[in-house]
């Protein structure tokens, strides 16, 4: 089955949002707070990145967000599910990498 083009994500943690800046891109990060409406969170790798439109995340608590990258460290988010406080950071950091350096790129984008 062909998915739609339109619904398609690249999988990435802040080191990789950059290469994906206008494009649709999924990630999961851990939230710190939120600020004037946009949520504050930290990625897998560490980075610091900003969510407009993101459903209150629980402070604390892993978020999935799906979004489109506005730049190295933003996205509009399009969807977003907590994933409690209990998340495998590492193993998903793993997976941004095996993505990136093309070894299963086909399956995740």
């Amino acid at each position: 089955m062909d998915m739609d083009a339109s619904f398609r994500s690249a999988i990435v943690n802040g080191e990789t949002l950059k290469m994906f800046v206008g494009q649709r891109v999924r990630t999961v990060l851990k939230v710190q707070h939120t600020q004037g409406g946009v949520l504050v969170a930290q990625s897998t790798d560490g980075h610091q990145l900003t969510i407009r439109g993101a459903s209150e995340g629980r402070e604390s608590h892993y978020l999935e967000v799906i979004g489109i990258a506005d730049n190295d460290q933003s996205i509009s988010a399009e969807s977003c599910k907590d994933f409690d406080d209990n998340f495998d950071a590492d193993a998903f950091n793993g997976l941004c990498k095996l993505v990136v350096n093309g070894k299963v790129k086909e399956v995740f984008l």
